[in-house]
């Protein structure tokens, strides 16, 4: 296992990065909806509140044999 003192690029990610509210960016949100990829920005109200509510399939939860 190689420790910090012999590699610097360790002591870097160690440091955790702090970014004030002026250097924030906002994360734009995409979905796939009815086969094309749209922006969540454009989603009505209703959209929105569908998106939250969705359920997602994990297949290691299924019992299926």
């Amino acid at each position: 296992m190689t420790t910090v003192k012999e590699n610097p690029t360790l002591a870097r990610q160690a440091t955790p990065i702090v970014l004030r509210d002026d250097e924030r960016q906002r994360c734009e949100v995409w979905t796939r909806v009815m086969g094309y990829h749209r922006p969540m920005a454009s989603f009505n109200t209703g959209k929105k509140g569908e998106f939250h509510e969705r359920t997602y399939f994990s297949e290691q939860r299924c019992n299926l044999k």
